[in-house]
C-alpha cells in the first residue's frame, strides 16, 4: 500500500500572497512544513501539488530544490488537481495537508494514518470536529474515494475545496479527536498576523524545528503574548469568505480606508460579507470576482450609471477614443464639442471649464468663484466633497467644536488658519443666510438646489435675490441632482438661474468627468488665477459625456427615472403598511432612500442588506433608479423584500435583531446639512 502525502500550495493567496514561501526561521515556510513531515512513519511519498498559473513557476523551482516533487494542474478545480496528482503517483491511500501549516506534527498525522488504516473507512480526519489547532490538520483517504469524489462532485465549492465531498453523502468517515478542545487556537498562515505569531514560535525553539505540538501549546501557557496577533481570527474563515473579502481584507492594509471612496467600503453596506469588488457589469446586473451574479438595486455606481451599466453606446465610443489615442502634447477637440453641447443646455452661460470628479469640480469653481468676487467667504449647505475649503466648514470657534456642524466629517490635516471662511446653513433656512451675508464678508453661495425638501416660502428666489443685491457669485452644485429630473441641472426645475453649475456623476455615465459651466464675466476669473492638471486634458471622460448626452436627449432617462423611483415608493409604502411600519424617505424619487422608525435603524437596514445579498440583490435602504431598471425587477424586488420586512416588524414587536445578524452591524454614514 502506498501511501503519498499531496501537499496543497500556491503562491496566489488573496490574503497573502506567496505566503508559502515567506520567511520563517530562515527558511521558506513550505521548506519547514516538508522536513517535519519527513519525519512521518508511514508517508512514502511527499508531492507539492500546486496550479498551472505562471505565478507557480517560482514555487515549483523552490520545491524542486528542496528536493522534491511537484504537479501541477487547474486553478480552480482542486479536485481535478489532486485526483490528477493521486493517480500519476499511483497513491492508494493520500494524506492531504495543506501548505500554510508550517506547524503540522508527524505524530498528529501518523496518528490519524494509523486510525484510517485500522478503521476500514474511506476519510478520516482531525478536524470532523476539531479539537487540535488549527494548523494540524491532516485529511487521509484512500485514492478510490477521492476518484468517486472527483467523478460524482459537480458544486463550485466541492471541487474547490477538495475533500467536503468526502465528508458527506454516503462516504464512511471517522474523525481523531483530542481530549481537550484546542480548536480556538489558530497556528495556520492565513494572514500576515499568522505568519508573525508562527516567526515568534520558531525564533523561541531555534535551531530545532522539530518540536512536537504540545510543546507550543506549553509555550502559549508561558508566553501568550507571544500568539496575541491572530487571536482575532477565526478558524477555516477563509473557506467560508468570498475572495472579495479577502481581497478587501488585503487592501485595508496597504490602502488607507481599504479604497478610495467611503460610500463603497464594505463596512458601510455589510461588515465581513459585502462582495466588495467587481469584476463585470451590465445594465443593473454586477458580478464579482468569484461569479456570482447580483441585480444591483442599490447606488448603481453611487448615482453615475443613470443609463445603466455598460452602456453599448458610451463604451463603444470610448473604446474607439482608445483605439485612436486617449493623450497627446495637442488637445482633445472633443472638450470643445462638450463645452458647446453644455452652453446649449445652460445658454445662460458662456464658458466652461472640465475636471474628472465633481470634487475637483466643486474647488474649482470655488477658486473661480473668490476670484470672481474678491471676497474669501463663501456660504454653503449640502454636501461638496473633501477639499480643505468644504471641510473647513467643521472648523469650530476652538478645536473642541470641531465636527459639530456636519457630524462624521473629520478636520485632521485640514488647515485651522481656513476657520471662519466657510460657513454652513440650513435648506430653507433663509434668515440665516441673510445673517452670514450681513456679518461675514461672503462672495459666494454654493448650495445644492434640492436633495431631501422641496424649496419653501420662495427660497431658491429669494437667494438668487440675496446674491444678485450683494455682488455674490451663486453656485448650484449639480453633481448629483443634474439630469435626474431635467435635461440639465435641477434648477430648471424651479426657473432659477445660478451663476455657475457643476455637473458630474451622471455626465459621463461612469466615466471619469466633471463640468463647471457659469456666466462669462465670471469664469474669466480662472484666468487671474492657477488651475491647471495634466489629466484633465484626457479625452475619454469627453467622449464618454458626449455620447451619454446623445444618449440622454433620445432617451430622456429624466423621466424614466423621476416615474420609476416615485412607483417605488409607493410599493415601499404598501409594504410597510402590510407590516404595521412606519417609513419615512429622502433624496430625490430617482435617488430614493427609507429609513424605517426604529429603535435599531443600523441594524435594520444591516439585516436588510444581509438577506438581499443572500437572495441575489445589492440592496439597503436606497435605490439609485437607472434607465436599466423597470416595474417587473422592482416588483420582484418587493417579493424578495416582503419576508424580510415581516421579521423587521417580528423585531419592533420585541424580537432581539441581533440573533439575526450573521456579522457586525454597518457604518452610519455622515450627515448633511440639507
Amino acid at each position: 500500500m502506498k501511501i503519498v502525502a499531496l501537499i496543497q500550495a500556491r503562491m496566489g493567496s488573496s490574503r497573502l500572497p506567496g505566503k508559502v514561501l515567506k520567511t520563517v526561521a530562515g527558511q521558506p515556510m513550505l521548506k519547514i512544513l516538508i522536513n517535519r513531515l519527513k519525519k512521518s512513519k508511514h508517508i512514502d511519498k511527499i508531492i507539492v501539488v500546486t496550479s498551472v498559473t505562471q505565478n507557480n513557476d517560482k514555487l515549483c523551482a523552490a520545491v524542486t530544490e528542496f528536493g522534491i516533487k511537484t504537479f501541477r494542474g487547474s486553478e480552480k478545480d482542486v479536485l481535478s488537481r489532486m485526483y490528477e496528482a493521486g493517480l500519476q503517483f499511483e497513491a492508494d491511500v493520500i494524506v492531504r495537508i495543506t501548505g500554510d501549516c508550517p506547524l503540522i506534527d508527524p505524530i498528529v498525522v501518523d496518528a490519524v494514518i494509523e486510525k484510517f488504516l485500522k478503521s476500514n473507512v474511506d476519510y478520516v480526519s482531525n478536524a470532523l470536529p476539531p479539537t487540535f489547532p488549527d494548523g494540524l490538520d491532516t485529511e487521509v483517504f484512500s485514492f478510490s474515494a477521492l476518484q468517486r469524489a472527483h467523478e460524482e462532485a459537480t458544486e463550485e465549492y466541492d471541487r474547490e475545496h477538495v475533500t467536503p465531498y468526502l465528508r458527506k453523502g454516503s462516504f464512511e468517515v471517522e474523525n481523531l479527536a483530542w481530549p481537550i478542545d484546542f480548536s480556538n487556537v489558530r497556528w495556520s498562515v492565513d494572514e500576515i498576523q499568522d505568519l508573525l505569531v508562527v516567526r515568534k514560535v520558531f525564533e523561541h525553539f531555534s535551531p530545532d524545528i522539530h518540536f512536537p505540538w504540545t510543546k507550543v501549546i506549553e509555550l502559549m501557557a508561558e508566553k501568550p503574548d507571544v500568539f496575541k496577533e491572530n487571536k482575532h481570527i477565526k478558524r477555516n474563515e477563509g473557506a467560508v469568505m468570498s475572495n472579495g473579502q479577502k481581497l478587501w481584507r488585503r487592501a485595508k492594509k496597504i490602502i488607507p480606508g481599504g479604497n478610495m471612496l467611503l460610500s463603497k467600503r464594505a463596512e458601510m453596506h455589510l461588515p465581513d460579507a459585502w462582495p466588495s469588488y467587481f469584476s463585470k457589469t451590465s445594465g443593473c446586473t454586477v458580478w464579482d470576482i468569484d461569479g456570482n451574479k447580483y441585480t444591483d438595486l442599490y447606488l448603481m455606481g453611487v448615482g453615475t450609471n443613470i443609463l445603466g451599466y455598460s452602456h453599448p453606446e458610451v463604451d463603444e465610443a470610448v473604446m474607439q477614443t482608445v483605439k485612436s489615442g486617449n493623450l497627446s502634447t495637442l488637445n482633445a477637440p472633443e472638450e470643445v464639442w462638450l463645452a458647446e453641447k453644455l452652453l446649449e443646455l445652460d445658454p445662460w452661460a458662456g464658458m466652461v471649464r472640465f475636471a474628472r470628479s465633481g470634487g475637483e469640480a466643486n474647488a474649482i469653481a470655488i477658486r473661480i468663484a473668490r476670484a470672481a468676487a474678491g471676497r474669501d467667504g463663501v456660504a454653503v449647505c449640502g454636501y461638496h466633497g473633501w477639499h480643505d475649503w468644504y471641510l473647513s466648514a467643521n472648523l469650530g470657534e476652538n478645536d473642541s467644536l470641531a465636527g459639530h456642524l456636519l457630524p462624521g466629517l473629520s478636520t485632521k490635516g485640514v488647515p485651522t488658519a481656513l476657520r471662519d471662511t466657510v460657513h454652513p446653513f440650513e435648506y430653507n433656512d433663509f434668515d440665516t443666510l441673510q445673517l452670514l451675508v450681513l456679518e461675514k464678508k461672503i462672495g459666494v453661495i454654493k448650495m445644492e438646489v434640492l436633495r431631501n425638501r422641496e424649496p419653501e416660502n420662495g427660497f431658491l428666489e429669494r437667494v438668487r435675490k440675496l446674491a444678485s443685491d450683494n455682488g455674490i457669485v451663486l453656485i448650484f452644485d449639480e453633481c448629483t441632482s443634474g439630469f435626474r429630473e431635467t435635461f440639465g441641472g435641477l434648477y430648471k426645475k424651479f426657473n432659477v438661474e445660478p451663476d455657475i453649475a457643476i455637473y458630474g456623476k451622471t455626465l459621463g455615465n461612469g466615466y471619469a468627468v466633471s463640468a463647471i459651466v457659469g456666466k462669462e464675466e465670471i469664469m474669466q476669473a480662472a484666468q487671474s488665477t492657477f488651475i491647471s492638471s495634466t489629466f484633465w486634458t484626457e479625452r475619454i471622460g469627453s467622449t464618454a459625456a458626449l455620447k451619454t448626452l446623445e444618449v440622454m436627449q433620445r432617451e430622456e432617462p429624466w423621466t424614466h427615472v423621476t416615474e420609476l423611483g416615485l412607483y417605488l415608493r409607493g410599493l415601499w409604502k404598501e409594504l410597510a403598511s402590510k407590516y404595521d411600519l412606519s417609513l419615512s424617505f429622502s433624496g430625490l424619487p430617482a435617488l430614493s432612500n427609507f429609513l424605517i422608525t426604529s429603535d435599531n435603524p443600523l441594524e435594520c437596514k444591516t439585516f436588510i442588506t444581509q438577506e438581499m445579498l443572500k437572495k441575489g440583490y445589492l440592496a439597503g435602504t436606497t435605490v439609485y433608479v437607472s434607465l436599466a431598471h423597470n416595474r417587473t425587477i422592482f416588483d420582484e424586488y418587493i417579493e424578495v423584500l416582503d419576508p424580510i420586512f415581516k421579521i423587521i416588524a417580528e423585531v419592533q414587536a420585541g424580537r432581539d435583531i441581533r440573533t439575526l445578524l450573521d456579522g457586525p452591524v454597518c457604518h452610519s454614514g455622515f450627515k448633511r446639512i440639507n
